[in-house]
């Protein structure tokens, strides 16, 4: 058996996609085996750090398993990557690693080499030169174009496979959860022109598929999140925790003829990208789940982005973080205006310029009361302040008290965890109705 990882064929202005790429390489590896229903294995689409600067929009990287012998799975990998990836753009750099079957790997010295890099890959930072040390040791053949920074994910890719494949010792949080996606594919003259896609019929799948599949439209938008706006090959894609319901709300969409499907095993709607923080610890280009307690009212500034503050006690260093939920996050913005000081949140998101853009939170503790200045039990006219230090005074009553009082408040948000809308969330996010969470959610749909 060979593992084939490919990542870095697309571009953000001329289009392509990796899932395509890989598609054609898996039906040119079915031709090759007349027993074409099990010589390929499902396709492994893989999510990686959402906060690589490199990135186009998903940051997806691919890994194919076939029964072929590697010499002849490599070169169908690299003529289909030759002759679709978009390398006139010049931030478009492709690359193709070939694994032999994982069985050899310990033999190879490669099996926890190649873990560590995929883990790696999901949650920090990786180089050219990361790559090309683990391809030493692994002796893993591979193919690059441009500057070779596709081998990166095409590696990881193959580590994730692994994972999947349950061929680790100890399944951790980061190979533990796995979802599906059915992408339809255009005609190939219709790329790059409008999609053609009847927008009742998505809801109505949407509806039908809904809780198994999700994320198929944003309601409150009135969005078909499905439908890519890019000029990439893909009509739709559907996601969801079952493969079968996946296909089968993608063929109750009526739309333009589809070239061709694919289902994908993903780590897509899984949080693997989030690791644990501490406040005053966090990095650039990673992403986290921090604690802490609002230190003051989140503001609202120009062009609707709302910020916040929290502390955290007992921590050395620069204790307070600030979070941002900027405005393509819509109605989330509403549930974070709606926080107070002295709530306490986890907030879960990616971290630049020391700055956490908000996934999603959960409420820990909410404020229920405020201090107010007393009210005179008898005129029940608010008392003044007798002076520094010397309580409260009725002027007209002469009722005193020392000191100001707490009076309820009424809260809109309750206990529990809160997300961006499904038109704002991140591939890799893992939204709230797939449940696991630890405490109350309130899903958006």
């Amino acid at each position: 058996m060979t593992v084939i990882g490919l990542d870095d064929t697309d571009s953000r202005d001329r289009g392509m996609c990796t899932t395509y790429v890989a598609h054609l390489i898996v039906e040119r590896l079915r031709e090759h085996d007349a027993d074409a229903e099990s010589s390929v294995g499902r396709p492994l689409l893989v999510r990686l750090n959402p906060a690589i600067k490199h990135k186009t929009r998903g940051n997806a990287a691919l890994a194919l398993h076939t029964t072929l012998d590697l010499d002849v799975a490599l070169p169908i990998a690299r003529d289909v990557v030759d002759r679709l990836a978009e390398t006139e753009d010049p931030n478009t750099n492709p690359g193709v690693v070939a694994a032999p079957d994982p069985a050899e790997w310990n033999q190879l010295g490669a099996y926890d080499a190649v873990l560590a890099f995929s883990r790696a890959a999901l949650r920090d930072r990786l180089t050219i030169a990361d790559v090309e040390r683990v391809l030493d040791v692994t002796g893993y053949r591979s193919e690059s174009w441009g500057n070779g920074r596709g081998r990166i994910g095409a590696l990881a890719a193959i580590g994730a496979w692994i994972g999947w494949n349950s061929k680790v010792d100890s399944v951790d949080e980061i190979f533990g959860d796995w979802t599906y996606e059915c992408i339809s594919y255009r005609e190939p003259e219709q790329w790059g022109s409008r999609r053609t896609v009847d927008s009742d019929s998505i809801f109505r799948a949407a509806t039908d598929g809904y809780p198994a599949v999700w994320d198929t439209v944003d309601r409150g938008e009135r969005e078909a999140v499905c439908v890519p706006h890019t000029p990439c090959p893909i009509l739709h894609g559907i996601r969801g925790d079952d493969p079968s319901e996946c296909e089968r709300i993608a063929k109750l969409i009526e739309s333009e003829p589809v070239a061709a499907r694919e289902i994908f095993v993903t780590n897509q709607g899984t949080d693997v990208h989030l690791r644990d923080g501490t406040i005053g610890s966090v990095a650039d280009g990673r992403a986290y789940q921090v604690t802490g307690t609002i230190t003051a009212p989140p503001e609202t500034k120009r062009g609707g982005h709302v910020f916040l503050t929290i502390e955290s006690e007992n921590q050395g260093g620069d204790t307070t973080l600030q979070c941002a939920a900027f405005e393509p996050t819509k109605r989330f913005r509403e549930h974070v205006r709606a926080l107070r000081s002295g709530d306490r949140i986890t907030a879960c998101g990616e971290v630049s310029s020391g700055t956490l853009k908000l996934e999603k939170f959960a409420v820990r503790a909410l404020t229920t009361t405020r201090r107010v200045t007393p009210t005179c039990p008898d005129c029940e006219r608010r008392m003044k302040s007798a002076g520094r230090n010397q309580g409260y005074r009725c002027r007209d009553c002469g009722t005193s008290a020392e000191d100001k009082v707490d009076r309820p408040i009424e809260r809109t948000l309750e206990l529990g965890w809160y997300e961006v809308p499904p038109c704002a969330r991140r591939h890799i996010a893992k939204p709230l109705i797939r449940g696991g969470f630890d405490a109350q959610t309130h899903p958006e749909r």
